[in-house]
């Protein structure tokens, strides 16, 4: 991402390091096998998160999701078979190497959980930041309160986001689940991106649901009728109950053009701006309701 300017400096010189030892380039130590590493800076497109679009950009295109088949293994970068990974994916293959696939996999605490998870804690929490732990060795709960040291100011929690702000909302007496991809799912939520975020009891969920929804509107590349414009219909129907201009009946409209994004577009940013508004609206109706009553002041 063209943002990470820091990042991308820090990456370049590893790389250049690697090359001045012979770890990277032509013929390295002296055998047949030849490795080069190019780092391309995008220009920053959430959209660019998903495989395909993130391919376009590198060709020079717009960053807009491909039609699936054929998948990049078939035919990726420039007509070529093209591997995709993620950071996370990368970073454990030395320890694999080293540990010996078996061993890593047993690091894991479920069935279907192997290895390690990098999760990333925010929101209002006393220690925010980036923690490895070991996949499904620990609950919601323990993650925030434990690792987290707990909700800041020592106020009580209202909700979690558990997989940033795509993934479905937890309310807090939902947090004894063990943080996991399966486990998560069935409580109707989803790990996503491991990005988990505490929300305290001042929090207001209109208007955060407003900014996650705006996110989403803003970003959809627009390929996708439903995205493109039931992601910016959600925002108005949420910015007139904010603004007291809404009637009781909007809500269910609102839920109604949610259920009509997700599914329905060719990649999941659709059901990710979809799927929160729905949570949203069935755990903290009463939010919602209170301002289209005019209980609450309208912002």
């Amino acid at each position: 991402r063209g943002e990470y300017a820091y990042e991308t400096k820090l990456f370049q010189e590893a790389i250049d390091e690697a090359y001045a030892k012979g770890l990277l380039g032509k013929n390295i130590f002296g055998t047949n096998y030849s490795l080069d590493i190019t780092i391309h800076r995008g220009a920053g497109a959430y959209i660019c998160g998903e495989e395909t679009a993130l391919l376009n950009s590198l060709e020079g295109k717009r960053g807009e999701p491909r039609v699936k088949p054929p998948f990049p293994a078939q035919v990726g970068a420039f007509g070529g078979p093209t591997a995709v990974n993620n950071v996370e994916s990368i970073s454990n293959v030395p320890f694999i190497i080293n540990m010996g696939g078996e061993p890593f996999a047993k690091l894991g605490k479920l069935d279907k959980s192997g290895g390690t998870r990098l999760i990333s804690l925010s929101g209002h929490v006393k220690k925010p930041g980036v923690y490895e732990i070991q996949a499904g060795s620990l609950t919601l709960r323990q993650i925030i309160y434990d690792l987290g040291g707990g909700v800041l100011n020592d106020k009580k929690l209202k909700a979690v986001i558990p997989g940033g702000s795509s993934a479905p909302i937890l309310t807090a007496d939902e947090i004894d689940v063990v943080y996991d991809i399966e486990p998560l799912m069935k409580i109707g939520t989803m790990m996503g991106s491991a990005a988990i975020m505490a929300i305290n009891e001042d929090a207001d969920m209109v208007k955060l649901i407003l900014r996650i929804t705006k996110f989403y509107a803003h970003e959809s590349c627009g390929q996708c009728t439903p995205c493109r414009e039931g992601c910016h219909w959600m925002e108005s129907i949420i910015h007139k109950i904010i603004h007291g201009h809404a009637v009781p009946s909007d809500l269910d409209l609102l839920v109604d053009v949610a259920q009509n994004i997700g599914g329905k577009t060719l990649c999941a940013l659709g059901d990710a701006a979809a799927g929160p508004v729905i949570s949203f609206v069935k755990k903290f109706r009463p939010e919602f309701e209170s301002y289209i009553k005019g209980a609450k002041q309208h912002a």
